[in-house]
């Protein structure tokens, strides 16, 4: 952030003119703070999802989630026991539990963990992780190459037992092969999540996996409805989820938690987290179905039939579902992020499920090839391809549908 930008504050309207009514921030009502003096008691979202309502119907299980990112170490208090084997596409030395940089963990803890030990509490505890190790832009600069692996990494995460794939990583490129993988995951009927990105301040290019129109595009949400102005909105936001203050592994050494800003990777674990807890207690639906579900209840205080550019169906809400059962799974074989059909759906054995899905807007940029080609060619002015970023900055939402406002950036080292 710019010193002349420093403490500026912004508000802009959102869409519509309800507040606490259509919004978020109504589930705060009597979710009280955690006192642990631990990791959990900076969790500040899991009293406002209501989690351990939620927890008494759901936690996850059943559920498989590939966690595609820097490896996830299976052996922090908080995921013994709920780390599967995986795959490392990487080619280095090490395999998918060596995690290089302590982020792929953070998002496992914060999907499933079970919070032993004082660790992170997953929002679906009972859900259990498949580790998907590959290359972020540093890792790739030790081994002097800028050949990203996020399109095998994809493929390897379809062809798991995994239900749900998380992508908390991103690229500024468009590449016919990670587009190509993620059509083979929604084939394979894969719901794949993906951060999108937090450099909105400076270039808001679109980043993949999050800006193909089969991968759903995750914004960050913070306690008080405060957002940042440089979280990515390029027509690539289909929900936001909180992100802001979430706490996570300060690095590979796994000997304490940091606070600050999980921003869109934190958001986007989360929402994969939601995902599992709805698709859990649904196990015969799709995944047309389950985000159906997620997109049908988001808060939000506009028209169905609009999408807000910053924060897309609005903010996740899970709870609407698991406590209330509401929402429209809409039809098993129909995607809700580009209203065509898919090829692997099978029928749903709900028997109230509708023919046709509810009335979604179709995702930013979902013609597909055309807008994603954009980026295709793509390169930094020196012609170096750009490479992997981690959305580890806070993102995009609101709380309250009132306003947005300018907060601080923590950028990593």
């Amino acid at each position: 952030m710019t010193a002349g930008m420093g403490r500026v504050r912004r508000r802009v309207r959102v869409l519509g003119a309800l507040a606490a009514a259509a919004s978020w921030s109504a589930l705060f009502v009597g979710g009280a703070q955690p006192a642990a003096a631990d990791a959990q008691s900076k969790q500040w979202y899991l009293a406002a999802m209501q989690a351990d309502d939620m927890w008494k119907v759901t936690t996850g299980e059943g559920i498989k989630v590939a966690v595609v990112d820097t490896g996830v170490n299976p052996s922090t208090p908080s995921l013994q026991g709920q780390v599967l084997k995986g795959v490392d596409v990487t080619g280095a030395s090490g395999d998918e539990t060596d995690d290089y940089r302590g982020h792929g963990t953070t998002m496992a803890e914060l999907i499933a963990g079970t919070g032993k030990g004082g660790g992170l509490k997953g929002l679906a505890p009972g859900a259990e992780i498949i580790p998907v190790r590959m290359s972020d832009v540093g890792f790739m600069a030790k081994r002097n190459t800028v050949i990203g692996d996020m399109s095998k990494a994809i493929r390897a995460a379809a062809d798991s037992d995994a239900r749900i794939i998380n992508v908390s990583m991103g690229s500024d490129f468009f590449l016919r092969e990670g587009r190509e993988a993620v059509k083979y995951a929604q084939s394979k009927g894969k719901l794949v999540m993906a951060s999108v990105g937090n450099e909105g301040h400076e270039r808001n290019w679109q980043q993949y996996p999050a800006a193909y129109p089969e991968v759903v595009g995750v914004a960050s949400a913070d306690r008080d409805g405060e957002v940042s102005f440089y979280s990515q909105h390029a027509g690539t936001v289909d929900v936001a989820s909180p992100g802001s203050d979430v706490p996570g592994w300060c690095d590979n050494t796994f000997k304490s938690y940091c606070g600050g800003d999980g921003g869109t990777s934190s958001a986007s674990a989360i929402a994969s987290a939601s995902a599992a807890l709805v698709w859990s207690l649904h196990p015969d639906w799709t995944a047309n179905q389950v985000l159906n579900v997620l997109f049908d209840t988001a808060a939000r205080d506009w028209e169905d039939d609009e999408r807000s550019e910053y924060l897309g169906h609005g903010l996740i809400r899970p709870s609407m579902n698991i406590l209330k059962g509401k929402g429209d799974p809409g039809a098993p074989d129909v995607s809700p992020l580009t209203k065509e059909k898919t090829t692997d759906a099978a029928e749903s054995s709900d028997p109230s499920a509708s023919t046709s899905a509810s009335p979604q807007p179709a995702k930013n940029g979902a013609e597909g090839d055309k807008a994603a080609a954009v980026k295709e060619s793509d390169s930094s002015e020196d012609g170096t391809p750009l490479g992997l970023i981690l959305g580890l900055a806070a993102a995009v939402a609101v709380i309250g549908g009132v306003a947005y406002t300018v907060v601080r950036r923590r950028k990593t080292a």
